[in-house]
This record gives structure tokens, C-alpha cells and sequence, in this order.
């Protein structure tokens, strides 16, 4: 595996970037420094809202580019590179049908804020972690102006089995993504990491055989086919670990992290 022709590195950031606390390590932005020195350029793509990811990375957030809202907005600092909308008018039309699914919570992901109608402080507390901006509504469909990038639904026990089964028929006219044990992902059918990852592939003039990707589930497998070196977490899905080359150790055992300390290695010989 010859690491040296790496110029672009991507990570998505829950159970990947992220530890199963929420947080960066230390040891990733030290890695960082030295990727910035060897001209490697650094994407976080997330299913997160733009506003959280870069609260999550504050200290380099203009010298990366952020994927946000699973390919629905990609920046490089002030620079919009991706701008996938479903339509505020076409979200409310789904959000009665939405609601008739026993136990979904339904967020309206906007580009100024997200808006939830839910009362459930269990939820409320939870989806706090992945949205710093947001509107509490009594009725989404009440919400008057804003670009909605998806509808994100949650599920407290799985998004695939409670969720996935009473929205696949959008499939026809929209993306339907399983992004997250819990989470499922409404939205233009452009707006997923794998588009988003060629335009920033473009605008930087880096090819896929000079792309470093780094996942762990669904919502990550079109970018990991954008990649020559597409890396698995050991706490992937398993339809990601088939889709990857390579595997690395879980978020918690710093898998991006180990792997990166190679790719630094392989520039300063």
C-alpha cells in the first residue's frame, strides 16, 4: 500500500473521527499540523448539520473542508461547493406522513437552523449532540422559510427495522439513506458524500487513486467508492466492510488516527 501519493484525506465523524463520547483526540490534531506541512488537505463528512461539525473541530475549521448533512452542503471556508436542497414545500408535504410512523422523531434540517417538533426530552437531550442550531416548533409543517437540506427521522431502538420499511417507496424520487443505528436520511437524490466528495475532488484537482476515505455505515459507502484508499472501521457495518480495501481498528481504539500516523511516515521518509 503506497501511502506517499495521498493528497486528500476524508473522515466521517460519528464512529469513525468521533469516539462513542463525541469527541476529537488530542492526537488527531497533532496529526493534523503535519498533514497541513505535507499538503494533504482534510474533509470531515458528516450527516451532521454544518454548524456541529465545525463546533466539533472549532480550531481548523478554515483550513478544512466540511461535507455537511450526508452531501446536502459542502464548504471550504466561506466557499459553498455543494448546495443539494429538498425543497421546504416538498418536506412538509412528507411530514404527516412521517408522522404516522409509531416512534420517529422527524427533524427539518435547514440551512439556517434545524426545526423539531417533538416534546420528548429523552430526544431532545440526544439530538442536542448533533445540532447546534436549532428551532423548537409546535408544528413543522408551520415552519415558513429556510432551505431544508432532509428530513433526518430517529428511532430509539433501529432506524432500519422501525424506520426504513415505511419510507422505501421514496427511493423512486428521493435519497433514502439507513445513516446511523438510529438515524435515516431524507433528502435530493444528489445529496450524498460520494457526489459531494467528486465536487471537492474537482474544485482541488486531486484524484480518487490520491483520496484517503475513512467510514463505518451506509451513509459512507459512496464516498468510500471515491477513494482508492477506503478504509472500514472496525466498528463499521459489515455492508461497509465489504465495500472498503482496507480495515482499521474501531473509533475508540483511534483507527483514522493509526492510520494516518502511517500515511505521515510514508511522506517523511
Amino acid at each position: 500500500m503506497n501511502l506517499s501519493k495521498v493528497r486528500l484525506v476524508v473522515a466521517d465523524m460519528d464512529g469513525t473521527l468521533l469516539n462513542s463520547e463525541g469527541k476529537v483526540s488530542a492526537r488527531f490534531f497533532k496529526q493534523f499540523a503535519l498533514l497541513k506541512s505535507n499538503n494533504i488537505h482534510f474533509v470531515a463528512a458528516s450527516g451532521r448539520q454544518y454548524f456541529s461539525i465545525s463546533d466539533k473541530l472549532d480550531s481548523i475549521k478554515d483550513e478544512i473542508t466540511i461535507i455537511a448533512e450526508n452531501g446536502g452542503l459542502a464548504k471550504h471556508r466561506e466557499t459553498e461547493l455543494v448546495f443539494n436542497s429538498l425543497g421546504l414545500q416538498r418536506a412538509k408535504e412528507l411530514v404527516p406522513i412521517l408522522r404516522q410512523i409509531d416512534g420517529a422523531h422527524i427533524v427539518l434540517c435547514g440551512k439556517d437552523s434545524a426545526y423539531l417538533e417533538s416534546k420528548d426530552m429523552a430526544f431532545i437531550e440526544l439530538f442536542r449532540e448533533y445540532y447546534s442550531k436549532y428551532t423548537c416548533v409546535d408544528d413543522l409543517c408551520d415552519v415558513e422559510s429556510d432551505d431544508i437540506f432532509k428530513i433526518a427521522l430517529y428511532h430509539f431502538e433501529s432506524s432500519e427495522k422501525h424506520l426504513y420499511p415505511h419510507v422505501s417507496y421514496l427511493e423512486n424520487e428521493m435519497k433514502v439513506k439507513v445513516s446511523g443505528h438510529n438515524w435515516l436520511d431524507i433528502s435530493h437524490p444528489n445529496a450524498h458524500k460520494g457526489f459531494a466528495l467528486k465536487i471537492v475532488q474537482d474544485y482541488f484537482g486531486i484524484s480518487r487513486e490520491e483520496t484517503m476515505v475513512f467510514g463505518d455505515f451506509n451513509n459512507d459507502l459512496e464516498m468510500l467508492a471515491e477513494a482508492d484508499f477506503s478504509f472500514a472501521m472496525g466498528n463499521a457495518h459489515e455492508n461497509v466492510k465489504k465495500a472498503a480495501r482496507y480495515q482499521t481498528k474501531s473509533n475508540n481504539q483511534q483507527g483514522v488516527e493509526i492510520v494516518l500516523e502511517e500515511l505521515i511516515r510514508s511522506k517523511t521518509k
